[in-house]
């Protein structure tokens, strides 16, 4: 695994790896420019194409429209990551923790549009968006990006709390619209703005932005609840809040839970045509990656 290297020393040389170990296995670009959007019509003129009229409207004025278009662009890609004291699960210092995972991620995703000549742009957020980038290609701009990653996946911050729904929000009103924008969480919101955390994610959807949530956990602990059976003291990373109890006590309860509200993330990323990707930290980042872009490509 990739990331058996360490982290501090060059997250662009990790980034470069990962790609170069899936790039060649991908028939084509597995993200691409959106398609020409209509803008709107006017008379048509002695010389204009003939393929852009409009027969339709042609066929209810009698008279002869042209179709008149944005121009297509290049990609733009906003990679957007919680940063809340959460994502730094599991706090061992032999394995990854979340953000860890979250950022290695994006740093090969910004690779991969910088190969294509594509724009990005990168967002931090935790209790608010405290950090956005413009969107640009240049080379430059996408080294600083990297930087920006390197400083933040060895963030080790307590208490740090969770409002990705404002947090979305921001994103939402302030990216192009009809840009890809891609967002690595755990969705560990406040239980209270879980319905506000949905709002955010169709708020994106309605803007016309392409989303992909990379919904990180770590499945060893997290979701199948894996502990000795001895007491332990649990600590909520976010709030501080502590509570000692026998693991094998609740962990059917605990099981249910999660699956229950990650089935309800599954279910509402469906209904509002957002792709999501389970992001599992007992995967190797390059195998998440390239199962995903493999079966995007070929939806391509």
């Amino acid at each position: 695994m990739l990331l058996q290297q360490p982290l501090h020393e060059n997250l662009e040389l990790i980034a470069r790896q990962v790609v170069e170990g899936f790039i060649l296995g991908l028939h084509k670009s597995p993200f691409h420019g959106f398609s020409v959007e209509f803008a709107e019509h006017r008379l048509y003129n002695q010389g204009d194409p003939l393929r852009h009229i409009d027969w339709r409207v042609y066929g209810r004025t009698d008279k002869l429209f042209i179709k008149r278009f944005e121009e297509e662009t290049n990609l733009r890609c906003c990679i957007v990551i919680d940063t809340s004291s959460s994502m730094q699960f599991p706090r061992e210092t032999e394995r990854v923790n979340k953000l860890q995972f979250s950022c290695v991620a994006a740093a090969s995703l910004l690779q991969l549009m910088k190969r294509q000549l594509d724009a990005s742009a990168l967002g931090l957020f935790d209790e608010s968006l405290y950090y956005l980038s413009d969107c640009r290609s240049a080379n430059s701009h996408y080294r600083m990006l990297v930087n920006e990653l390197q400083r933040t996946l060895n963030l080790t911050t307590d208490n740090r709390p969770t409002n990705a729904a404002a947090a979305l929000h921001a994103v939402a009103e302030q990216m192009h619209k009809r840009s890809l924008v891609v967002v690595f969480s755990d969705m560990m919101d406040d239980a209270d703005h879980t319905e506000e955390l949905f709002a955010a994610l169709q708020h994106l959807r309605y803007n016309k932005h392409e989303v992909i949530l990379f919904h990180v956990a770590d499945g060893l602990q997290e979701l199948n609840f894996e502990f000795e059976n001895r007491p332990y003291e649990f600590v909520d990373m976010e709030s501080g809040e502590r509570i000692k109890l026998q693991p094998h006590q609740i962990r059917e309860q605990y099981m249910s839970q999660m699956a229950q509200y990650r089935a309800k993330v599954s279910q509402r990323c469906h209904q509002y045509h957002i792709d999501r990707v389970e992001a599992d930290l007992t995967r190797p980042v390059e195998e998440v990656l390239h199962a995903f872009l493999v079966k995007r490509n070929k939806l391509m």
